[in-house]
């Protein structure tokens, strides 16, 4: 049995000089939601093309099931057990939403007619209507009801709450960890709104520069990852510190703070060495950790 649903070894792909991955692990349980997150640019939709088949990695290795991704059989029946949402929730504009529905049906052995019944009303779909006339957010609804209704043990959604309103972003959360959790759906989720990932997302991974720079379980990697901030009589001294785990270090006036990755003692006890007036070890959110984590100023 393959306990893994994805798992990436060290792949790359460039783009002539352009490096879009350049040496990316991933893995994601089976039955796992998992976060993926990034700055525009940083190999995140690489990272899923190379997954679907659609580009092959310039060199290592990427399986989708235990089957290798890069492999054309094997690839056309990856997507057969996948469904996938891109950004641009490209659909059939000239159909109504009821045509698209019967028409895309047959393509998926294991459709669940019932589930695309249930989604229709509760996401609020009108069967007569033109995809040409929704809005951004019912074709996200529309796109999201499609690829849940497949019957397919791996998602893979592109920014999957885009156009949505708060109300109905919280609804399709709830719908993801309520099929995820029903039927033991794998899925890989790419989006910017953090808030979302925080909510659904058991596992997270960031990508930066083409390559995941921080993997692992949502609480564990929260719970591991600590502020240390240090406050000065006067301006805060320049420091570098020696101890293993630091992602960043800030200085604004009195304050200096370390973002520690790998537990705070260490930092701590250099930290004292400088003498500071107080010293506290501070939880982090998920957004502090992205955001130092790949040289963004929050």
């Amino acid at each position: 049995v393959v306990r893994d649903a994805i798992q990436s070894s060290m792949y790359r792909k460039s783009y002539g000089d352009v490096q879009a991955l350049a040496g990316l692990d991933l893995r994601v349980s089976r039955g796992a939601i998992c976060g993926l997150l990034g700055k525009n640019g940083a190999g995140k939709t690489t990272t899923i093309k190379v997954l679907l088949g659609m580009v092959r990695p310039t060199s290592g290795a990427a399986r989708v099931f235990g089957l290798a991704a890069d492999d054309e059989r094997a690839s056309v029946e990856i997507r057969g057990r996948t469904a996938f949402v891109s950004e641009d929730k490209d659909l059939y504009g000239g159909m109504t939403v009821d045509e698209l529905i019967r028409f895309v049906a047959p393509f998926y052995p294991k459709w669940r007619a019932d589930l695309a019944s249930g989604y229709l009303a509760q996401l609020e779909l009108r069967a007569d209507a033109r995809i040409d006339d929704l809005s951004r957010g019912m074709r996200t609804k529309l796109a999201l009801l499609i690829a849940l209704s497949t019957g397919a043990e791996l998602l893979i959604l592109d920014e999957p709450t885009s156009g949505l309103d708060p109300v109905a972003t919280e609804q399709v959360l709830k719908i993801l960890v309520k099929q995820a959790g029903r039927d033991g759906t794998t899925v890989l989720f790419s989006s910017h709104q953090l808030a979302d990932v925080e909510q659904i997302a058991d596992h997270i991974a960031i990508v930066d520069r083409g390559r995941i720079v921080v993997d692992g379980v949502l609480d564990d990697v929260r719970s591991r990852h600590k502020r240390i901030q240090l406050v000065f009589d006067g301006d805060a001294p320049d420091a570098a510190f020696k101890s293993r785990g630091v992602v960043a270090t800030q200085k604004q006036g009195r304050v200096l703070s370390v973002l520690s990755s790998a537990g705070e003692e260490g930092i701590v006890a250099e930290a004292r060495a400088l003498r500071p007036r107080t010293v506290d070890v501070l939880p982090v959110t998920l957004k502090e950790i992205f955001l130092e984590t790949v040289g963004v100023e929050n």
